[in-house]
This record gives structure tokens, sequence and C-alpha cells, in this order.
């Protein structure tokens, strides 16, 4: 599932979250810089199967992400699983309304499609989905089991580990592992309908 997320400047970054999250704005101008290239692999996993020519990069996915995460008040990340996690949530949204926005101005265009692979998919081929239909069938499954929707986001698009996924979820692994296969087969068969 990728490489676990790099722990050289881990105490770092959970001290500048923790000043962040008191309200030191001079902290959250310090972390970027010690995030940047996780965030960069989370954008590119998040813009995977994206067309060559896409009109949003994935440089400047990390640089709106980020911004959006420092503007919003509400969600203040306690330590680096929680912070990429809301990152990779923020960029998924980001590409879904991207997407939404084109959809619109296309009036019947193809919508922006990314690759599904066994991450979600349970057979092990790769397959080309639109990525209206995975936020959708995302929606649905957060409505029936909210925690297994987060633990897609989680593995999917920020690459988490079952072990890094629980830390953030602070649940066992044991349920992380149930609740990804659960989540990946009712997806699957979810996106497979849309798609007929």
């Amino acid at each position: 599932m990728g490489p676990a997320l790099p722990r050289a400047s881990s105490n770092q970054v959970t001290a500048l979250l923790v000043r962040w999250s008191q309200g030191d704005s001079d902290a959250a101008e310090k972390l970027f810089p010690l995030v940047y290239d996780e965030l960069r692999r989370v954008a590119r996993r998040c813009m995977a199967g994206e067309r060559p020519d896409h009109t949003l990069q994935s440089t400047a996915l990390v640089h709106e992400a980020y911004l959006r995460l420092i503007d919003q008040g509400t969600a203040h990340p306690n330590d680096r699983v929680h912070f990429f996690a809301i990152a990779a949530q923020i960029m998924r949204r980001i590409l879904v309304d991207h997407a939404r926005a084109r959809s619109a101005s296309k009036r019947g265009g193809k919508n922006l499609t990314i690759t599904l692979t066994e991450a979600v998919a349970a057979a092990p081929q790769k397959r080309e989905l639109d990525l209206l239909v995975l936020d959708s069938a995302l929606q649905g499954l957060s409505e029936i089991d909210a925690q297994q929707a987060q633990i897609v986001e989680l593995r999917f698009f920020a690459g988490l580990s079952i072990e890094e996924t629980s830390q953030a979820l602070r649940i066992s692994a044991a349920t992380v592992k149930r609740d990804w296969a659960s989540a990946r087969a009712w997806l699957y068969r979810e996106m497979r309908n849309a798609e007929a």
C-alpha cells in the first residue's frame, strides 16, 4: 500500500501541530516545509490515473489543500497521521469539486477518471472509474458506516498503512482490516452498478 510515512521529523511536526492547534499561526508556516514532500506524495496518490493534461497539477493541489487546511478553524490535527488524513480528505474534495465544475461546464462531457487499483477493487486488475462515481459511492458508504468510509479515505487517498489508519481512528488494526475488506467489496459492487 505504499511506503509508511517518513518519521524523521515526527517530533517536530507533532510539536508544530500542537502549537498550531493552540492558535500559533507561526507554527502553520513552519510546518509547511516539513510536510511538503509528504503532501506531494498524497497529492500524487489522489491524482493517480488523472489525464496528463489535467488542469490541476499535484503542486497546485498541495498548495490549495494546505491553504484550506490552515484557513478552516475547526480542524486542528493533533498528530501527524491525523494531519495527513485531513489533508487527503481535503484533496479529495478539491478534485471532486473540480470534476463537478468541469462536468457542469461541458454538459454531457466525460467526467474525470482515476485508476481504481486493488486498493479499492475486490479484483486485482486495474480499472478506470469516474471520480464522481467514487465520491458518490463513498458518500453512500458514509451514510451506512462512517468508519468504513473514513478507512477508505485514509487507506486509498492518504496511503496510510493498516497501523497508521488504526492510530488515526483510534481503533484496533484487526477492526481496520475487517472494515477495509468489507468497504472494498461494498464500493466495488456500488460502483459497478453505477457504471452499468
